[in-house]
């Protein structure tokens, strides 16, 4: 029997693979060879500026297992996931439910609402540095003004992981408004009005119809809140500095930590860490797609 002929030519092939070697030799410059690189020092002793000396195989990680302070920098990661995803998708999805209500210069306040947006992480610090100045800042002459003593936002264990949380709910805002705000304009009118004419309206209406319907965009805000929760680093950096008392060092700061900070060039330790950062954030992905994408689609 003739064979059938081929989908597409050799020609076009050929074509196919020359328009994807640019794109293919960029992810292989900046995704594979790091990735390659970072395993590599994991597995290596280095000396004083970092270099790769002897394979000491799974040594790095073995200490790192084997050290009480690893297990406390898994729990405050933890803690500031929980601290920034949860209020920082929830607040934005009340604040567009409130928006979508009949109020006069809603306009105004959607942009406001998204001007965190514009900030970048550094200026974001800088400006909740000022707000936290236990001296000079807003929120210690609002305390002051209700008769409460001043807190020590951060510098206090107790408190700064809670204040750089908040500094991060709050950079994070503008964009969860705007996606669930773009989420809301895609639901069809017709189906709130026909909601509507059926006696539902207000909390009854968010909850059966625009809720639901914004299920794909909530679970998207959820993944990328959580990856971009765990990669944190600028705000803690400026803000404490991983303290006091290492109260705000996240995984991703320590590896900094160990690779930069105070003069450290300890690149085999800080690329264990960095590979089980890797591992966190497909495992926390993996569980996030087999759970809530699963509910989303049979919603």
């Amino acid at each position: 029997m003739p064979r059938p002929p081929s989908s597409s030519p050799p020609a076009e092939k050929v074509l196919a693979w020359v328009y994807l070697l640019p794109s293919l030799a960029v992810f292989a410059l900046f995704l594979g060879y790091p990735l390659y690189r970072t395993f590599y020092l994991s597995a290596h002793g280095n000396d004083l500026f970092g270099a790769p000396t002897r394979f000491v195989g799974l040594d790095h990680y073995t200490a790192l297992f084997g050290s009480a302070e690893f297990y406390r920098t898994l729990l405050t990661t933890a803690l500031f996931v929980l601290l920034t995803v949860v209020p920082g998708v929830l607040g934005a999805l009340v604040l567009v439910l409130l928006l979508e209500g009949r109020l006069r210069g809603v306009r105004v306040l959607r942009s406001a609402f998204a001007l965190p947006f514009a900030f970048s992480v550094a200026s974001a610090a800088v400006v909740f540095g000022v707000f936290y100045n236990p001296a000079t800042g807003v929120l210690n002459g609002l305390l002051s003004h209700l008769r409460l003593g001043p807190a020590a936002w951060l510098t206090d264990p107790h408190h700064a992981l809670v204040s750089v949380a908040l500094a991060t709910v709050w950079l994070n805002l503008g964009y969860n408004v705007l996606v669930l705000s773009a989420g809301v304009g895609s639901i069809g009118s017709e189906i709130t009005e026909a909601a509507r004419l059926d006696g539902a309206g207000g909390w009854r209406l968010a909850r059966s119809i625009t809720v639901p319907l914004l299920g794909p965009h909530l679970f998207f805000l959820v993944v990328v809140s959580t990856i971009n929760a765990l990669q944190s680093f600028g705000q803690i950096n400026i803000l404490t500095r991983g303290g006091p008392d290492h109260a705000t060092s996240t995984l991703v700061y320590d590896v900094y930590d160990k690779a930069f900070a105070n003069g450290s060039s300890d690149f085999g330790a800080a690329s264990a860490r960095a590979v089980v950062l890797l591992v966190v954030v497909l495992a926390c992905t993996a569980v996030q797609f087999g759970v809530l994408e699963r509910k989303v689609h049979y919603a």
